[in-house]
């Protein structure tokens, strides 16, 4: 159906045929009354959430019985609800509206037990069963049962209603819808182009079809088929990406009229703009997710590297006390004293002596030179006569009264010694 050839689908339902002999409206009845009566009791076990005695009542109903292969004999448990064919389930020979209850009730049922989750599902059914039951839904097994042991293997003789189910539960459930779009299609094909087996119709007239005539036979009828194009067309195909195919088979569907298919058109459209805007909420808060993953990286590196840090100088510091606490007393360098240390710089910082000091003790100096040199006159008369005159240029060159009273009282000094030494070398000279 999917392969770009749109077939226009007319979908006509089933309707409940008189049975013509007598001889086998009794047996037919009979097990419809047994099979509701069971019914009753699983839905009152599952509506107290007795699951597994739910599950266990009506299994035999949409089960096909045990065949004992030497005797060729069913239990005696399902021995009135078995039809003529041992290979189906009891609920194959029940009329449409116990076969649409049972059948609803059963996926309704395995909803249940999915929703239960892992642990309560393991508790309540065993970690295998409620594997098994789960798996039903999810890979699309259900479908496949329903169809070999309730309907003889025919899959446009399912029940609309059912079917309708059938379609939902995996939509909910399973992760692929490739499965329910092909299971749909297969539906949709074998209930416009019927075909009459003769096994199935002599084992339970119930499941004969009437002529595929265009239209439908009741409102009811309707409902039920606008119900299985729309699930088709915009739940299944939109979820496989099939948009212009979903677009394609509403233009060509004979069921809608020109209003509903611009309804429906309206609808895909709306689903696939919701669909874009869908992807970009996510893809934005994907990226805000990333932002905010990033941001808690720089903070946890932060964090780390400040806490590295603080772990290095504390480990310095202790290092540190450490040495410092080994460390002999007399190993510490020798300091100054703030005292000393101060007198130095004030012995630095004196000022320089002043010119009338340093001339005195020039002077005296010289007084003392020349004393010496007057000793040793004899030797050299002429270098007193030099250094005379050198200490009078000195005096001169001072202009101050005091140097020049000083100068002048050392020069007549000076003069005195040497008068008189020279006076006593004359004596001598003569003697």
């Amino acid at each position: 159906m999917s392969n770009g050839t749109v077939t226009a689908i007319t979908m006509p339902m089933y309707h409940e045929d008189r049975l013509s002999a007598s001889g086998l409206s009794a047996s037919p009845r009979h097990q419809t009354s047994q099979i509701a009566k069971t019914y009753r009791q699983a839905a009152q076990l599952f509506l107290t959430r007795r699951l597994p005695e739910a599950l266990s009542t009506i299994e035999p109903v949409i089960t096909p019985p045990a065949v004992d292969d030497d005797a060729a004999t069913v239990t005696p448990s399902t021995a009135d609800l078995t039809p003529s064919n041992k290979s189906l389930a009891p609920i194959a020979a029940a009329s449409r509206g116990t076969r649409v209850k049972v059948w609803s009730f059963y996926l309704t049922f395995l909803n249940a037990v999915i929703e239960l989750g892992p642990e309560e599902g393991k508790h309540a059914f065993g970690s295998t069963k409620w594997k098994a039951l789960v798996n039903k839904a999810r890979d699309g097994s259900v479908w496949e049962d329903i169809v070999r042991d309730g309907y003889y293997g025919q899959e446009g003789n399912v029940d609309a209603d059912v079917v309708i189910n059938l379609a939902t539960l995996l939509l909910t459930h399973s992760p692929s819808q490739k499965l329910n779009q092909t299971r749909l299609e297969n539906y949709l094909a074998a209930v416009a182009n019927p075909s009459f087996d003769i096994t199935s119709h002599l084992s339970n007239p119930r499941l004969r079809r009437t002529a595929s005539t265009p239209g439908t036979n009741t409102p009811r009828d309707l409902q039920t088929n606008l119900k299985l194009l729309e699930l088709y067309t915009l739940h299944v195909l939109p979820r496989n990406q099939e948009w212009d195919y979903a677009r394609e088979f509403i233009m060509m569907s004979e069921l809608l009229d020109d209003e509903r298919k611009e309804a429906f058109l309206q609808a895909l459209h709306g689903l696939k703009e919701e669909q874009a805007h869908a992807a970009l909420r996510e893809k934005e808060l994907q990226r805000q997710q990333d932002a905010q993953l990033e941001a808690q990286r720089r903070r946890a590196e932060e964090e780390r590297r400040a806490a590295a840090r603080a772990a290095e100088d504390e480990a310095r510091r202790r290092e540190e006390a450490r040495r410092a606490a080994q460390r002999p007393p007399d190993a510490e360098p020798a300091r100054t004293s703030p005292a000393k240390s101060s007198r130095k710089k004030e012995v630095a910082r004196r000022p320089p002596a002043s010119m009338y000091t340093r001339a005195t003790a020039l002077w005296s100096g010289l007084a003392d030179a020349l004393f010496g040199a007057a000793r040793g006159v004899r030797a050299n008369p002429l270098a007193m006569l030099r250094t005379l005159l050198v200490l009078l240029a000195f005096a001169l060159a001072f202009g101050r009264r005091d140097v020049r009273e000083r100068v002048r009282r050392i020069i007549r000094r000076g003069w005195e010694k040497v008068r008189g030494t020279v006076g006593m070398g004359v004596k001598v000279s003569y003697i």
